[in-house]
């Protein structure tokens, strides 16, 4: 079997221009997208994604600032700078980088941007929403995935989605989205996660299986079926010898999956190009909200 590779940057142009509509119709009106970036401590991956974020939106003529903060910032410091961005009109989305260093209360923190700004689709009025089957803010990778599948027509009526991975981030939102009577959801949906026992049996009967739970090359060829479609969402570090002394892994063993798979999202440039391209889509989508609100009320 031929196995398709799932190529995000390919569903990011064809979003792209849909969303070059909007922002010029936005701009009109005198309003540019803003995007207020908090990012507490050095990880490194946290600022790559942050790199990458500020160059996507520069190419769509968005605006991002990104706030800065060593890792002895305390809860208060930036609960103060969430709330007055809150009530900043420049900036229609806040996102708040994690991970967080331990010691931060992170619910408490995500809690405190205001449900209208939430792009990350984190706060509990969303997600929420997202459960009620009348989502407002879906979380990025998730909703990504989702395009993914639309884009190379994987039909998911019908199908039993296998998700690895729980988190708030991907999992749990994975889980709404396909089991919901959704166009691109109505699947049987099961969660797996790091303490499920026999992962094996279950992945095996998978139409679609969505890897999420960061654990390098987790899933291999003796654990899919023939004709899987699989989403590789993790991007692992893993030692090797060349010049960086290190290179990037998903979740899935690629190689051991190719001519089982009906198709497999590479890492890199499968699900991580979508993540992004969503974060704009979702900050288009609030300063939307906020024209055709200031519009109402002037």
């Amino acid at each position: 079997m031929e196995t398709q590779l799932l190529k995000g940057r390919e569903v990011v142009s064809q979003i792209n221009v849909e969303l070059r509509t909007k922002i010029s119709l936005l701009k009109k009106k005198g309003v540019v997208p803003g995007l207020a970036a908090i990012l507490i401590g050095s990880d490194p991956a946290s600022k790559v994604y942050i790199n990458s974020k500020e160059n996507a939106f520069k190419k769509l003529n968005c605006y991002t600032q990104t706030f800065l903060f060593n890792e002895d910032a305390d809860d208060d410091e930036i609960i103060s700078l969430i709330k007055k961005l809150n009530k900043n009109d420049k900036f229609h989305g806040i996102l708040i980088q994690l991970p967080l260093p331990g010691k931060m209360a992170v619910k408490k923190i995500l809690h405190t941007v205001e449900p209208s700004k939430d792009v990350d689709g984190f706060h509990p009025y969303n997600l929420g929403l997202l459960l009620d089957g009348d989502p407002n803010f879906i979380p990025c990778t998730p909703n990504g995935i989702i395009e993914i599948l639309k884009f190379y027509k994987i039909d998911t009526l019908g199908k039993h989605a296998v998700i690895v991975g729980r988190s708030n981030i991907v999992g749990k939102p994975m889980f709404a989205l396909l089991s919901q009577n959704f166009k691109m959801g109505n699947s049987t949906v099961t969660i797996c996660h790091t303490k499920t026992k026999n992962l094996k049996e279950i992945t095996l009967k998978a139409d679609i299986l969505i890897a999420a739970v960061g654990v390098p090359n987790l899933i291999n060829g003796s654990m899919v079926k023939k004709g899987v479609d699989i989403i590789d969402v993790g991007i692992n570090r893993v030692s090797d010898n060349s010049i960086k002394k290190y290179k990037l892994v998903g979740d899935v063993f690629t190689e051991d999956v190719i001519g089982i798979a009906n198709s497999v999202t590479p890492v890199p440039g499968g699900v991580g190009p979508l993540t992004i391209c969503m974060l704009i889509h979702n900050t288009v989508k609030a300063a939307l909200n906020f024209s055709s609100t200031r519009g109402s009320t002037g």
